[in-house]
């Protein structure tokens, strides 16, 4: 890092509820919203995020005769890690989570991708 570099710290998520002072004098919130000012540029980048609970393969007749309430058996077995991608590319493993009546999936492993 050269001396023109700019450096924005991140602000600590594990403190305390405290304002805090940096080296160069901003409070967090305000070290917050120049972080957020600074990723604005990224936030309409659209991506798809999917959680791949598990697989089953069947006939188009059979897919066909799907209705409401229909039970698919699929490879997973309860307990057992999900797949999380983003844009296609496996990017972690998670589980999934019941939070106040929604179905959510929490990370649990981030998979670290070779560069090609």
């Amino acid at each position: 890092m050269s001396a023109t570099d700019t450096h924005v710290p991140l602000p600590d998520l594990n403190a305390a509820n405290t304002a805090v002072v940096d080296d160069i004098g901003y409070h967090e919130d305000e070290q917050i919203s120049r972080v957020a000012a600074d990723l604005e540029a990224v936030f309409d980048v659209p991506v798809q995020i999917s959680a791949v609970l598990g697989r089953s393969k069947m006939d188009v007749g059979e897919l066909l005769k799907l209705g409401p309430g229909t039970v698919l058996e699929l490879d997973r077995r309860v307990g057992e890690a999900i797949d999380i991608y983003v844009n296609n590319r496996l990017v972690a493993r998670g589980e999934v989570v019941l939070v106040e009546d929604k179905l959510g999936v929490t990370m649990t492993e981030i998979i670290k991708a070779e560069r090609s």
